[in-house]
């Protein structure tokens, strides 16, 4: 089965509970599983938690607040830094106030080593404080503890679903190809990247389905990465480094202020000389498998929402903006309720 074909059996199989088993066989799951043993002993267990960056940012900006909750795993939670600032969240709240010009208020909710599974109790401590965008970030733990792909999708799929419900604009940075992961040696190198794109276009159809946003990750842990392993991975060669988190930052920081209606009017509509434009939704999935930044948005076609290969979806290539000093948020602020500002 090609991987187009695997995004959508995922996808339905999440949607009505299949457990997808077959898409990768019993041998191989057999196989994945001891290897990911192998792999999560080499790795070591994280420990400790890294900064919390939750928080206000963007001193002396006028409101009324911009909202933002992070959720997810430990790429969510920024592991291995020891400064807030150098924290996704931070970077991110950062970038959004000095782009958009507005004080933001973030709250962080990701647990290290949180799987899909573990979404509803994050999301269970977000919906209360009503926040305009979540930022979800999960998938690879995922893998690495070899979770059913339908069932990884399925959990997901969930908690975009309350948060819609709920008001909130959603972006997931889809799961990172973990085939560059140097603790991860081969055969389970190359299982692992088939299974995490699979489950990363899975995620994409999936989310962009419950009227959620998508930014694929894939080549974030892919060739900038692999490039500079020493620079943009952590000691334990499977977090990001400080400068691999900035990367990251980099990637979620414009579909974020598209997800919040604050991007400019020339990046409007889509650039079909920068190989954007709308497509079906499975063929947008592949694509945004493999380039890293690509960003996927449900949209219509002469006032419809599906054609004859399923939902349609608008393809970006945001461009990304220069790096922004991520800020510690303000301590005297830190108790305040944002909702006072709107």
């Amino acid at each position: 089965m090609g991987t187009a074909g695997a995004a959508r059996k995922l996808a339905s199989a999440a949607a009505y509970g299949g457990g997808g088993l077959s898409l990768l066989g019993a041998s191989l799951y057999g196989l994945l599983r001891v290897e990911a043993h192998v792999a999560r002993r080499t790795i070591g267990n994280a420990e400790g938690d890294p900064p919390d960056p939750t928080g206000w940012y963007g001193r002396g900006r006028p409101g009324p607040a911009i909202t933002i909750a992070v959720l997810g795993d430990s790429s969510a939670a920024g592991y291995g830094v020891d400064r807030v600032e150098e924290t996704p969240g931070a970077l991110l709240a950062s970038g959004v106030a000095e782009r958009a010009d507005r004080r933001v208020h973030l709250r962080a909710y990701a647990v290290v080593g949180a799987q899909s599974a573990d979404l509803a109790d994050q999301v269970d401590r977000a919906l209360p404080q009503r926040p305009d965008v979540a930022v979800i970030l999960v998938g690879a733990n995922d893998v690495t503890h070899t979770v059913l792909p339908a069932a990884s999708v399925r959990h997901l799929v969930e908690s975009v679903r309350r948060l819609r419900e709920a008001g909130c604009a959603v972006l997931v940075g889809t799961c990172p190809d973990l085939g560059t992961i140097k603790p991860i040696m081969p055969p389970l190198k190359q299982v692992a990247r088939h299974w995490s794109r699979r489950i990363a276009a899975a995620q994409t159809i999936a989310v962009v389905e419950e009227g959620g946003r998508t930014v694929s990750l894939a080549s974030i842990l892919g060739p900038e990465f692999a490039a500079a392993p020493a620079l943009l991975f952590g000691p334990d060669q499977f977090h990001p480094s400080a400068h691999g988190y900035r990367s990251l930052a980099q990637v979620l920081l414009p579909s974020t202020l598209a997800a919040l209606g604050l991007i400019p009017d020339d990046e409007a509509e889509p650039e079909t000389y920068r190989g954007e434009g709308v497509l079906p939704i499975t063929a947008a999935a592949i694509q945004a498998v493999n380039i890293a930044g690509t960003e996927l948005d449900g949209t219509e076609v002469a006032g419809s929402r599906r054609g004859v290969r399923g939902r349609w979806v608008e393809l970006r290539h945001r461009r990304r903006h220069p790096d922004t000093d991520g800020e510690a948020p303000e301590d005297a602020e830190m108790t305040a309720d944002p909702s006072e500002t709107l």
